[in-house]
Formats: C-alpha cells, structure tokens, sequence
C-alpha cells in the first residue's frame, strides 16, 4: 500500500487531469455526434432514396469499422499526410482530431438511436402530419422526432456510456488521457499494477452509473403513453 500511496502521490494531479481531457472529450465528441446522428437519422428515414442511401452506407461503414482504426487515420493521414491543422497548439490540434474520431464514429450509433425512436412512433402519427398538409420535414421536426427521442432515451444513454469508454482510444490518437498516464504508472510500479487499474476503473464507474440511472429514470418517466 505504501508504494501505491507513493505512486499516487507522484502522478496524483496527472491522472485527474488526463481523466478530465477524457470528460472534455466525452462532451464535446457527444455534442458532435448528436447533432450528426440527427441528421443521419432524418436521411435514413427521407422520402428522397440518395438520402436514405447516404445514410445506411454511413452508418453501415462508420459502425463496423473499430474506432482505433478511425483514430489511427485521423492522425496519420489527415495529419501526417495532408497536414491537416485544426489549432495552432500541437496538443490541442489531437484534442480536436480525436474528437473528430468519436464524433464521426458514435455518430453511427446515435442515429440508430434516434431511428429506433422513430420506430417507437405509430404510422398513423406521420400519415395523420401528411393529412394536415405538412411536408416531411415539418413533420419530422414537430410530430415525429418531438416523440422519437422520448423513445430514444434509453439507446442513446447506452451510447454516452459507450462514448465515455471509447474516450480512451483517443490515445491512439496522441492525446495525453487517462489510460496513456494507467500505462506509464504501471510500467513504472508494475507490483501495484492491479490498485491503479481499480483506480482508473473507479473513476470511469462514478461517472457512468449515474448516466446509466438518468438516462433509465427518464426513459420511464418521458416514456409516450400509447
């Protein structure tokens, strides 16, 4: 225990502030990928057939490609290759990469989400939104997505906790987060290897349970009675 309170004392700070850029990641990426699975989602259920083929090619590339290998391309190629700047800063501009990395991945996942959701919305409810004379996209925006993401609360909470743990592939993408900093601790005391992975496991569980137990709590309590 005493090597293991001394190794905390020494890389302490640097795990907090590597979890923290796992958090900032978490959210902005989340942001992102919301934002991007709507819009996926609008085109997978389009009347227009070249919107629902750009969409279910996305999501059907972009879900079964592994995410490290995502990340890999963004550093190599659009970096080393084409020399791709998004800041001056050269941490900042692999912070940015990275989150393109999860965006464009879980982007996949959220419009999935989303789209279940729209499952959840009886047919009667669009043909009723056509009856009244709106187009799609009207229908879309106040009969059926306003339903749909109630129903999609659930499947998109899994994909927050998803996203929280995909956070540290961003280590292959240069950035300096939490499971870089477990890698160097326990390289450097491998005999206390197993109380720094408890660690670093505790960290990601006081973040996810409480996700887990909203996200469950408001699907019950938004859930469109039928």
């Amino acid at each position: 225990m005493d090597a293991y309170l001394s190794l905390w004392e020494t890389y302490g700070p640097q795990m907090l502030s590597t979890f923290w850029t796992n958090i900032q990641l978490t959210f902005w990426a989340a942001i992102a990928s919301v934002t991007l699975g709507g819009f996926l989602a609008l085109m997978r259920i389009s009347p227009i057939p070249s919107l629902r083929w750009f969409g279910t090619a996305y999501v059907n590339i972009f879900r079964n490609t592994p995410l490290t290998i995502i990340m890999t391309f963004g550093v190599l190629v659009l970096f080393g290759v084409f020399q791709v700047q998004l800041a001056s800063d050269f941490n900042l501009n692999f912070f940015r990469i990275a989150i393109i990395g999860l965006t464009i991945y879980h982007a996949a996942f959220f419009c999935e989400a989303i789209r279940s959701g729209v499952n959840t919305v009886p047919l009667g409810q669009a043909e009723a939104a056509r009856a009244i004379g709106l187009s799609f996209l009207p229908a879309a925006r106040h009969v059926i997505l306003p339903q749909a993401l109630r129903g999609a609360i659930a499947p998109m909470g899994n994909t927050l906790i998803a996203l929280i743990k995909n956070s540290t592939v961003a280590t292959a993408g240069s950035v300096a987060e939490i499971s870089g900093t477990m890698k160097t601790m326990i390289e450097f005391r491998p005999d206390v290897g197993i109380l720094v992975f408890l660690t670093v496991a505790a960290f990601f569980v006081i973040v996810v349970i409480p996700i887990g137990l909203l996200s469950t709590y408001l699907s019950k309590k938004l859930a469109v009675a039928r």
